[in-house]
């Protein structure tokens, strides 16, 4: 079933002296990879001290081509792979633009990175070759060609509107201020990634190891490790193993799960290691790679001053997490919606503090503000914001009384940390859906619950099912994929199907074309009429009439064409500028 297992880096896998080809086979989905994992990837690698693992890539071998390259299919590993390509891609355009860019090592540098993205024997031949689907081999040729790399007849319409090309600019866009050295670093970082390389026989060999993997029990933690630390150190000291047991489980039942649990360590040690009991020599923000190493060492240097630190801090963390019936609950709620998980940091220490209630809500409010502008906008950088936050409590925990609304809105809403409004309403007239869902989600309920209701008939748009998914969606009005109603071809292009692919291609996605439904499947692809007027078995409208704030134009019109979702994408705008301005704006 296995030829071979075996670690390898990213450096082997797109190494520039070997010719070797990774095909991804036509069945395969095309890359579908966003800008939450797109982030992911990179914060991952640029913030890894030592290599960073990201799993099993599981390929056949399918022997050797016309042109003697070796050929692997790819099974399992097909999105890392397109992405660290991209990466690639991305770090060569920007150190190839670099002012002075002529010195040995750089051209060396370059050479080296232009064949992990090309044959060495044959500079026509790509390292990947992706899946055709959609255009998607022909976006990645087009991205190489667009960087000199590779000669490629572009003649592919709004390209810069699929996946491929915007995860290309997003690189772009978060690498754009990195110096030449702060590049060549996390080239380096990249290169030393490291995987599983397994190698079988057949496809049903590799389906069958597939999910195999997926379905193994999960290895131990950093959780995990801390927490035998502390109950080992707790057992050499006489303590009990089943006292300390229930006190960890404490915590950790406290905070939800891994992922919270995992954050709740890092931010406790970036919140409070201005305290001399807390900070440890040498390491000067917690990380995921240096988190075991900082607790290890707390653990050893004063157990029952961090086991009761965790304890008391850990019931705080859980209120901004578990905040139904909180006295916060609607400032807590939002600034959870909006995603604002690096300011918990801030809220962990203010909620440390004795703090009136008004106040500590005006932080959270604007909290929400600089978040939904954060996300957006994409500014400041994902890599500043812990920093940005680690700052601000520095100065909090120096001078107390700096401890007030007025003076951390003036230190967030710095034009240095802050998204001007003229930014964040370029981003809010792009492509809202495809850039940031979660955030597209929360500007239009918040529009919905602002300018609509009285309380007494507020919709709750954060609701969720038995199963735990928001009932209340997002609704393409003119619907996206890839076969376009005829009904809708008609109407929105007089009948001419390239033209509305064009145009959804190119409105699809922004904010003018969505709404919030609770009934997304009852709608689907139905003409603009169906969708307008749906009802359900009890006669309830579950279309656009359905009273949504939202929909009072959707709800008497009879058509919906481009120049409606350009009108309907400025009002929103409007509305949304409006809500998340500052002030002195």
């Amino acid at each position: 079933m296995i030829n071979s297992a075996n670690k390898a880096t990213i450096s082997s896998i797109f190494s520039p002296d070997t010719i070797v080809k990774y095909v991804i086979p036509k069945y395969q989905r095309e890359y579908t990879w966003i800008k939450e994992n797109w982030d992911e990837l990179l914060d991952d690698i640029d913030e890894s001290n030592e290599s960073h693992f990201i799993g099993s890539m599981i390929c056949i071998y399918k022997g050797t081509d016309v042109f003697n390259q070796t050929i692997f299919e790819i099974i399992d590993g097909q999105q890392r792979l397109t992405t660290i390509s991209l990466i690639y891609a991305a770090i060569y355009k920007l150190l190839k633009d670099k002012d002075g860019a002529t010195d040995d090592e750089l051209n060396n540098e370059l050479w080296n990175l232009k064949l992990r993205l090309i044959q060495k024997t044959n500079k026509a031949e790509t390292k990947i070759e992706l899946s055709s689907q959609n255009s998607n081999f022909s976006d990645y040729k087009s991205v190489l060609n667009e960087i000199g790399v590779i000669t490629f007849e572009d003649k592919i319409l709004n390209k810069g509107n699929r996946r491929i090309f915007k995860a290309f600019r997003y690189y772009i866009d978060r690498l754009i201020d990195y110096s030449k050295e702060e590049l060549i670093e996390l080239l380096n970082k990249i290169n030393n990634v490291s995987l599983v390389r397994i190698e079988v026989n057949s496809t049903s060999d590799a389906f069958m190891l597939f999910e195999s993997l997926n379905n193994r029990g999960i290895p131990l933690t950093a959780i995990d490790l801390i927490k035998n630390k502390l109950l080992s150190e707790i057992e050499k000291k006489g303590g009990s193993i089943d006292d300390a047991f229930i006190r960890w489980k404490t915590i950790v039942d406290n905070l939800d799960d891994y992922p919270i649990q995992e954050r709740f360590l890092r931010q406790y040690y970036n919140t409070f290691k201005w305290d001399k009991k807390v900070k440890i020599d040498g390491i000067t923000k917690a990380t995921k790679s240096v988190l075991i190493d900082i607790y290890e060492k707390l653990i050893i240097r004063d157990l029952e001053f961090i086991f009761n630190e965790l304890e008391t801090k850990a019931k705080i963390y859980s209120r901004f997490i578990n905040f139904t019936g909180d006295e916060f609950e609607k400032e807590l709620s939002d600034l959870e919606n909006v995603k604002a998980a690096p300011g918990y940091a801030l809220l962990l220490f203010l909620f440390s503090k004795n703090i009136d209630v008004e106040p500590l809500k005006q932080i959270i409010n604007d909290l929400v503000k600089y978040f939904i502008r954060r996300n957006i906008t994409d500014f400041p950088n994902t890599r500043n914001l812990d920093q940005i936050f680690i700052d601000l409590i520095e100065n909090l925990s120096t001078d107390e009384n700096n401890i007030n609304p007025k003076y951390i809105s003036s230190y967030l809403f710095n034009k240095e940390r802050f998204a001007s409004l003229d930014q964040f309403t370029e981003k809010l007239n792009g492509d809202m859906y495809e850039s940031n869902i979660d955030a597209t989600r929360f500007i239009l309920a918040a529009i919905e619950e602002r300018f609509s209701r009285t309380k007494e008939r507020m919709t709750d748009f954060w609701q969720r099912d038995k199963s735990g998914k928001l009932i209340w969606t997002i609704e393409h009005i003119f619907p996206e994929g890839n076969n376009i109603p005829l009904t809708w071809v008609k109407m929105i292009a007089d009948g001419d199907k390239n033209r509305a692919k064009i145009i959804q291609e190119k409105l699809v996605h922004k904010i003018g074309n969505l709404t919030l439904t609770g009934f997304n499947q009852n709608l689907s692809n139905f003409e603009f009429s169906k969708k307008r007027d749906r009802k359900d078995s009890e006669g309830r409208s579950i279309g656009y009439k359905n009273g949504l704030y939202l929909n009072k134009e959707l709800a008497i019109k009879d058509n919906w064409k481009e120049n409606d979702i350009e009108k309907r994408t400025n009002e929103l705008i409007k509305y949304a500028t409006e809500l998340f301005k500052v002030d002195g704006e």
